[in-house]
C-alpha cells in the first residue's frame, strides 16, 4: 500500500495545484519512483489510497503502462484517516497475509525484499529503521521489540510502559517503511481504535502485548521529501 492521500502542507504552495504524490523529482513524479521501486522488489497487487486531488492521482495511474501488475485505490474522498484509517479503510483490498506501507514522500535505495524476508516469525508489524539523526525516535529493547516512541527535543516519551527511561533504551529514526500483519484488523475494533487515527498511536498502544519489531536498515539512503528542503536538495543533486 502507497500512502498518497495526504495534504502535503509542508510542500506548499506546490500542493496547492497538485497532489504531493504527483510532485515531480528529476522529471518523475513520488508516486511513479515508488510504485518502480516496489514493482522492482516483486511487488504487483498495489493499493493506493486518495484524497487530495484525488482525481488527478486516479487520471495518472489509468494512464500508466503497468503490465502484470495490478493498482487498485482505496477512495478516501469523503475524508482523510491518517495512517492508521488509511490502512483500515483498505483493508479488503490488502488480502489475508502480510502487506507492506510505504509512504509516498519517501525515496531511499532499502533492499524492500530483504526488508520483507526479515519479517519476523509471529510479529503483529515490522518497522524499517535506520540509525540518523532526527529529534523523534522509537524506542526499543535489545530483541529490538518496539518498546516507545521519544522527542528528544521536547523530552516527551509514550510507552505502554509505565516510567520508561529512553536512555536504557535503542534509539532509531522510523524510515515510513513498515509491514503489517493481517491481525492487525481484527485489533483495531478491539483496541477501540475508529475510522481515523496514526498507526504510530495504535504501535504504541499494544506493543507490549503484541510484537512489533524493528528491522534495522544499515547503509540507507533515505530522503523525506515531503520537506520543501530536501525536495530542492534531491533535485539539485539528481
Amino acid at each position: 500500500m502507497i500512502f498518497a492521500a495526504g495534504l502535503g502542507t509542508r510542500l506548499r504552495p506546490i500542493t496547492d495545484r497538485m497532489p504531493k504524490a504527483l510532485v515531480p523529482v528529476n522529471g518523475k513524479p513520488l508516486l511513479k519512483i515508488v510504485l518502480d521501486r516496489l514493482v522492482g522488489a516483486g511487488y504487483d497487487d498495489i493499493v493506493v489510497n486518495v484524497h487530495h486531488f484525488a482525481d488527478m492521482v486516479e487520471d495518472y495511474l489509468h494512464s500508466l503502462d503497468m503490465e502484470n501488475v495490478r493498482v487498485r485505490i482505496s477512495d478516501e474522498r469523503d475524508f482523510l484517516r491518517d495512517t492508521g484509517g488509511g490502512i483500515r479503510h483498505a483493508g479488503p483490498l490488502l488480502g489475508n497475509g502480510p502487506f507492506l506501507v510505504h509512504n509516498v514522500d519517501i525515496i531511499s535505495d532499502m533492499d524492500l525484499q530483504g526488508f520483507a524476508a526479515a519479517f519476523p516469525e509471529g510479529a503483529l508489524a515490522a518497522l524499517a529503521v535506520s540509525e540518523r539523526e532526527t529529534s523523534r525516535y522509537l524506542l526499543f529493547g535489545d530483541d529490538m521489540r518496539l518498546v516507545g516512541w521519544t522527542n528528544v527535543s521536547t523530552g516527551e516519551v509514550r510507552s505502554p510502559y509505565p516510567g520508561l527511561d529512553p536512555s536504557r533504551c535503542r534509539k532509531y529514526a522510523f524510515t515510513g517503511i513498515h509491514i503489517l500483519s493481517h491481525d492487525v484488523f481484527s485489533l483495531f475494533d478491539a483496541e477501540g481504535f475508529g475510522e481515523k487515527f496514526p498507526i504510530m498511536d495504535f504501535y504504541l498502544k499494544v506493543a507490549d502485548r503484541w510484537p512489533v519489531y524493528g528491522v534495522v536498515q544499515k547503509n540507507l539512503h533515505i530522503v523525506d521529501v515531503g520537506k520543501p528542503s530536501a525536495l530542492e536538495a534531491v533535485r539539485d543533486n539528481g
